[in-house]
């Protein structure tokens, strides 16, 4: 694939999958890499987007943005980019399939890898009793007895924020780590704190039911809540694509108002970029990258014209 084309958007989420509808309708040639299934909102349900009424499957908002997304004209490719490097004029990018294509501008909208227990039932109850996202999935425990997994304070907020919903919560940690006055905070809410363990198995039926600790004591119960924090973002991008993008202090993809990073005609949008990881968060940011990238991509081809 020798053409260079206008726009290449790394990840078929909903921030790649609405960056693409808003480049491509500005007249430009895109290109969509990414499988949905690899998207965070994949096996998620989705009640509180605005305009979406009722609970929504994440697999059917996805299928339904790919459609989209073929009818106004990009193309789609579920390839994976092994190697990003810069060219006299744009990047070229290698795919798992072994053929490297050429663009103007990139929207990195790929997401962030949620770091896992790697205990056995928690990839097979992943949407069904097992959630990486307090935020996200928490209105689906009302009343339910939950667990968070978790040792700093990404698991305590949400296991304060979760007894809001939940009638039970329990925090399993190996040790407390972070401010006195939130472990404070903590101690005086009515979280149930389970210390000195870890988790080694998650079991169910159709749904979580039960989590077995390494100490040997278990928690019946009907979700669990794996906050462990989002897997160091970019170092995918940074390091091993080949692209150095300045990265906040949390390790998510550094970005202005235009969702421009350092590298001028690269872009970036979705969870990859930090907190909240929201779907209408990812969708907001991809409409501003799809359309700031056709606009970089369309001067840039009047350049080459001139």
């Amino acid at each position: 694939m020798n053409k260079r084309i206008d726009v290449i958007i790394i990840g078929a989420g909903p921030a790649g999958i609405q960056a693409a509808i808003h480049a491509v309708r500005k007249k430009c040639d895109v290109l969509l890499l990414g499988r949905i299934e690899r998207s965070a909102l994949f096996s998620a349900h989705v009640e509180n987007y605005a305009c979406v009424d009722g609970v929504k499957t994440g697999e059917e908002l996805l299928m339904a943005g790919i459609e989209q997304v073929k009818r106004f004209g990009a193309s789609v490719m579920e390839d994976d980019v092994l190697k990003v490097h810069q060219e006299d004029q744009g990047f070229g990018l290698e795919l798992e399939s072994g053929i490297t294509v050429h663009c103007r501008a990139i929207i990195f909208a790929n997401g962030t890898a949620r770091k896992k227990l790697k205990v056995p039932g928690e990839k097979e109850f992943f949407g069904r009793g097992v959630s990486y996202c307090v935020d996200c999935d928490a209105n689906f425990y009302r009343n339910a007895i939950v667990a968070v997994v978790g040792n700093a304070s990404a698991a305590m907020d949400g296991a304060m924020t979760l007894t809001g919903y939940a009638s039970k919560v329990y925090l399993v940690t190996r040790e407390l780590v972070a401010s006195n006055e939130l472990i404070k905070k903590l101690g005086e809410s009515t979280v149930e704190i389970v210390d000195g363990t870890w988790v080694s198995e998650i079991k169910g039926g159709d749904a979580v039911e039960e989590l077995l600790l390494e100490n040997g004591e278990s928690i019946r119960l009907d979700g669990v809540f794996v906050e462990l924090g989002a897997k160091g973002a970019m170092e995918l991008v940074a390091q091993e694509l080949g692209i150095q993008l300045d990265l906040d202090t949390m390790s998510h993809i550094d970005t202005n108002k235009k969702t421009e990073t350092n590298v001028s005609g690269v872009y970036a949008a979705g969870d990859i970029t930090g907190h909240p990881y929201q779907m209408a968060k990812a969708v907001g940011e991809g409409c501003v990258a799809g359309m700031e990238a056709a606009n970089f991509a369309k001067k840039q081809k009047r350049n080459e014209n001139s």
